[in-house]
């Protein structure tokens, strides 16, 4: 059972850089290269859009949201290029870079909603202490 998750991470990891070479190819279109830098990017980032110690939901990107996005990238690919770019992978002439960007726009969206969510309470509770007080609480 190891041996074949083994096995799938590493044709996992041979997607992703398929992938990548994809986006870097000029037959590629335009949108197709805009969602598969952003899964890409996802892939390589080290830092999690869910974070892993949240439970349930922190394995819920690895498990459902990155396989879609390649699932979905993989399709928006024309056949010829994608067989091309696989077969790139395969060679291993090239490895993945990590993706610092990727990792920045992370933190940025999570601090972001810390932001938000922060408003949003001190509004709240800002909204029912002046009712209370015109209420004569």
């Amino acid at each position: 059972m190891i041996e074949s998750l083994k096995i799938k991470a590493a044709d996992l990891k041979r997607e992703i850089f398929a992938l990548y070479l994809a986006a870097r190819d000029p037959r590629t279109p335009w949108y197709a290269k805009v969602f598969i830098v952003c899964v890409v990017a996802y892939a390589l980032s080290p830092i999690d859009l869910i974070p892993d110690p949240i439970p349930v939901l922190g394995y819920l990107d690895d498990l459902l949201l990155l396989p879609l996005g390649i699932y979905v990238a993989l399709k928006m690919i024309p056949r010829e290029v994608l067989t091309d770019c696989r077969a790139k992978a395969a060679s291993g002439s090239e490895k993945l870079p990590r993706n610092w960007y990727a990792a920045v726009m992370i933190i940025s969206l999570w601090l972001l909603a810390l932001i938000l969510l922060g408003y949003f309470l001190i509004g709240m509770f800002s909204t029912n202490e002046s009712s209370d007080a015109r209420m004569g609480y």
